[in-house]
């Protein structure tokens, strides 16, 4: 029996900006709208001195999305929801 590997894509967003810091409810909208699209964060790393943080989020990789990439207009086109 053969198990078919699993393939994802990734996002990464910052959050936050240099004078106004985090903004704990923008980021916890963001992360719930992500969370109803399939994505699941996976790790966050904070930029020192900044006040900034970069979340990375995965989900499966649908066919949907595999077939969208490799149209030449993908690099064109605003970020897949």
């Amino acid at each position: 029996m053969s198990e078919e590997t699993k393939q994802w894509e990734y996002r990464v967003q910052e959050f936050g900006t240099f004078w106004g810091g985090i903004k704990a409810a923008e980021m916890e909208a963001t992360l719930n709208e992500w969370g109803e699209q399939g994505w699941e964060v996976i790790s966050t790393h904070v930029l020192e001195n900044m006040n900034k943080v970069n979340v990375i989020a995965k989900r499966p990789l649908t066919d949907r999305v595999k077939r969208t990439r490799s149209m030449p207009s993908y690099k064109n086109q605003e970020y897949m929801k």
